[in-house]
């Protein structure tokens, strides 16, 4: 009895274990800066959300900077701003014109960079999300990144800059990207007029005839009907009549 209970406490001391690790392996694989977008769509508009988590024990995260695509351009950058943290936008030449929506760019917003007072600092457990709206998004199944740099009150800089390959073992600061989808379908036409069902042919002449007929016909019958029942009614009160004048004789 003693030992199936001390089996039992063992096997649930392993799984509890186990799932403790697991959760701790599950923490470890999301506490990345990652961006999340409502709409991938080529040509559109989207929101970017930067969630931020704070991965230091001791120090705290004082600033974020978020470098823009100089391939592929935005046209836009807008930023919502977040309660004790300065948002600050930098527009830079490009490499070489781009051609975006039919319009050739030759500057474009490069960079984002938001600075904390002291009293909004991300401290040990806290998040915070950073969020852009941008566009114009490039031509479907392009990877948009967007390297991101997270910097500590002790001055430590953690760059998430790598290329993420697949197939690969994700790598241990993975740089924020999507990959854009087909445009959106334009509104469909206005539906076409419904046509009216055709409506049933009038009957013919001999078709009314027959049907006026044969509405008489039933009408006809049941007016004898009812007067041979009267009748009948009539010839068994009389008879009745007459038994009892005979019984009474």
């Amino acid at each position: 009895m003693k030992t199936s209970l001390r089996r039992t406490l063992k096997t649930a001391a392993a799984a509890t274990m186990t799932a403790g690790l697991l959760a701790a392996g599950a923490a470890a694989a999301s506490a990345h800066v990652h961006v999340e977008t409502d709409d991938t769509a080529a040509g559109g508009y989207t929101h970017l959300t930067f969630n931020v988590p704070n991965e230091s024990a001791t120090v705290k995260t004082s600033k974020l900077e978020v470098t823009m695509p100089a391939d592929t351009p935005f046209t836009s950058v807008s930023v919502k701003p977040i309660e004790g943290w300065k948002a600050e936008l930098t527009t830079s030449d490009l490499p070489q014109p781009v051609t975006v929506a039919g319009a050739t760019i030759t500057k474009a917003e490069s960079s984002v960079v938001w600075t904390a007072d002291a009293a909004h600092q991300l401290g040990q457990n806290e998040y915070q999300a950073f969020s852009l709206s941008v566009g114009v998004l490039p031509d479907a199944g392009t990877t948009v990144t967007l390297p991101t740099a997270q910097t500590y009150t002790d001055g430590t800089v953690v760059k998430w800059d790598e290329k993420t390959v697949e197939g690969q073992d994700e790598p241990k600061h993975p740089a924020p990207s999507f990959v854009t989808t087909a445009k959106d379908a334009p509104a469909s036409a206005a539906p076409a007029v419904a046509t009216a069902p055709s409506a049933s042919p009038a009957p013919s002449a001999a078709q009314a005839a027959a049907t006026t007929t044969s509405g008489d016909a039933g009408s006809t019958a049941g007016w004898f009907g009812l007067a041979a029942g009267l009748i009948g009614l009539a010839a068994g009160v009389t008879a009745l009549a007459r038994t009892r004048t005979v019984k009474a004789n």
